[in-house]
């Protein structure tokens, strides 16, 4: 491994860690699934269409659960930022925009977690119906 790969997956796990550890996770883990879902689905569209069109139903699921974890997290995350800056009483914009970007950081999360089995989903259902 060069040293350039080395640093961007040190970025990532950064950014995962700040995004909150148990909210990445649970959005990880529906990334997971639902790549396998969608991973089976192309496996099975030969052999068992009706268990290929489960398994898009099933990747469906999971990435929309991914979303609605990143959305939840981030709302969560909104709240702790404004009782700590409720506590402390008058903080600079900077410490505003930080606490900002890190609740935002599950809501992409989602929605990359959302978008990439999406993609997949719309060419299996193509080629379902084909």
């Amino acid at each position: 491994m060069n040293l350039l790969s080395v640093i961007s997956l040190n970025v990532f796990a950064d950014r995962f860690m700040e995004g909150g550890p148990l909210f990445m996770s649970l959005i990880l883990i529906c990334l997971l699934l639902a790549l396998f879902f969608v991973v089976m689905g192309f496996v099975n569209l030969n052999k068992d269409t009706l268990k290929s069109k489960k398994m898009t139903g099933l990747a469906s699921d999971a990435s929309v659960l991914g979303l609605v974890f990143g959305f939840l997290g981030s709302i969560i995350g909104m709240i702790s930022a404004f009782d700590a800056i409720e506590s402390m009483g008058d903080i600079s914009s900077g410490m505003m925009a930080a606490g900002l970007k890190v609740s935002f950081l599950t809501t992409v999360f989602g929605a990359v977690t959302f978008i990439l089995p999406r993609i997949g989903i719309i060419i299996l259902k193509a080629l379902q119906k084909s």
